[in-house]
């Protein structure tokens, strides 16, 4: 395994485990916690496919990171219930 598997390997393990939390209910869909694990995660594993050059990947962990960017800012922006 080189250094861009690990950083990948790295990245794309935070997101299954943002994933994971999310699906038995440990942590919130809409939470500052499972925003921030997509945001690392898929910036993480971009990065790796920007150093391996594999654009479909770029594209995909791109997209995700500003979409749970956008989520988290949503997330902080709402009034508390």
């Amino acid at each position: 395994m080189n250094t861009n598997d690990i950083i990948g390997t790295i990245g794309v393990g935070l997101i299954l485990i943002a994933y994971f939390l999310n699906i038995f209910s440990w942590i919130k869909k809409d939470g500052v916690l499972f925003f921030v694990l997509n945001i690392i995660g898929a910036s993480i594993a971009c990065y790796a496919s920007v150093l391996i050059r594999f654009w479909p990947f770029i594209i995909l962990e791109g997209t995700w990171a500003i979409v749970s960017v956008i989520g988290l800012l949503k997330t902080i922006k709402k009034p508390q219930e």
